[in-house]
């Protein structure tokens, strides 16, 4: 199941180690750290408002700034900035610098997020989310590009080598079609919910639709860019890994419980079949990953330990076992061995 070119491999991290906000950013940060001695290709970090239990990270340029300081080589994304929550200038500005102090590593993933009332908190209408999207996604590509604003400034510093650097996450087909007619990348969510209708859809029969409306939509000549991220948790002990998943795992039902969810199952088989979790030894998660066809037409893989979330240690431990035996066994090639010609673009 190789893809051609090779895929690329990514360490995504929502930020969620059991601590407080200031250890969590640096437990992450030593991950990311990890990942590219490891030879990772790319490390992806989530922006949430609010929701501490979701996700731990309101301020994605912040934190990658002290990222870029700590590394040489590793690309570094953001997957997602909630752009219609933001001033889109302010995030061309931001990620502009960035992508120059850490000389042009940057990826820019934005989409509409899911916490539809952070969207209350902000005084917008979330209703107007996908409206909002797209006109910001279109000032963006201007300010970098340097072609004047409304009023007449420029971006400055522009930067257009951003242009090409941009990707967008969705849940939709519709969003998917969206993704490819702009030429920017498709972002492919670890899990993502099933139709009523079809409760026992796999997300590979839910996403390679996408992926067929991205492909139809995508400008011709330009070279397709489909990141699928995963939720992977490798460990050199079975009955280790599934104790830690199922820790994680009812923690996270739990949550999903408090809200009313309770569609997710009850036994830890239930619940790592419900969030498309790929566990377990580094032979088993390979033939878990071999059984998904949407990563055969994947040109990036990220892993993420997403719902799992055991302790830091066992988290660097996983993102050593894929580097060296899991994801090799998919066609990457680490970038150690396979330098820029395996840069993202």
């Amino acid at each position: 199941m190789t893809a051609t070119p090779p895929i690329r491999l990514g360490f995504f991290t929502r930020l969620l180690d059991q601590a407080a906000a200031a250890e969590r950013y640096r437990l992450a940060i030593a991950q990311i750290v990890h990942a590219e001695r490891c030879g990772y290709d790319s490390a992806w970090i989530a922006q949430h408002h609010f929701h501490e239990d979701e996700g731990g990270l309101p301020a994605p340029f912040v934190f990658l700034s002290q990222v870029a300081a700590r590394t040489a080589r590793i690309r570094l994304g953001t997957g997602i900035v909630t752009l219609p929550l933001e001033l889109p200038i302010r995030v061309a500005e931001d990620a502009a610098v960035l992508d120059l102090m850490c000389g042009g590593r940057l990826e820019v993933g934005i989409g509409p997020g899911g916490n539809l009332s952070a969207y209350e908190a902000f005084g917008l209408d979330s209703a107007e989310r996908t409206a909002l999207l797209v006109r910001y996604h279109r000032v963006l590509l201007d300010a970098w590009a340097g072609r004047p604003l409304p009023g007449g400034d420029r971006l400055y510093p522009p930067n257009p080598g951003l242009v090409d650097r941009v990707w967008q996450a969705t849940f939709t087909v519709e969003g998917a079609r969206r993704a490819g007619s702009a030429g920017d990348g498709l972002m492919l969510s670890r899990t993502q919910p099933r139709p009523a209708a079809a409760p026992d859809l796999s997300l590979p029969d839910i996403q390679n639709p996408m992926i067929d409306a991205y492909l139809e939509a995508l400008p011709k000549g330009r070279a397709p860019r489909i990141l699928a991220s995963r939720t992977v948790f490798v460990a050199d002990d079975r009955k280790e890994a599934m104790r830690l998943a199922e820790i994680g795992l009812v923690r996270l039902r739990h949550r999903l419980a408090a809200t009313g969810d309770l569609s997710s199952g009850d036994l830890i088989g239930d619940l790592i079949a419900a969030f498309d979790v790929h566990i377990g030894t580094p032979d088993e998660v390979i033939a878990s990953l071999q059984a998904d066809a949407t990563l055969a037409r994947a040109t990036d893989l990220t892993v993420q330990i997403h719902s799992i979330d055991p302790p830091h240690p066992f988290i660097l431990r996983s993102i050593e076992l894929v580097a060296e035996t899991v994801a090799p066994a998919l066609g990457w090639v680490p970038s150690t061995v396979a330098g820029k010609r395996r840069v993202a673009r």
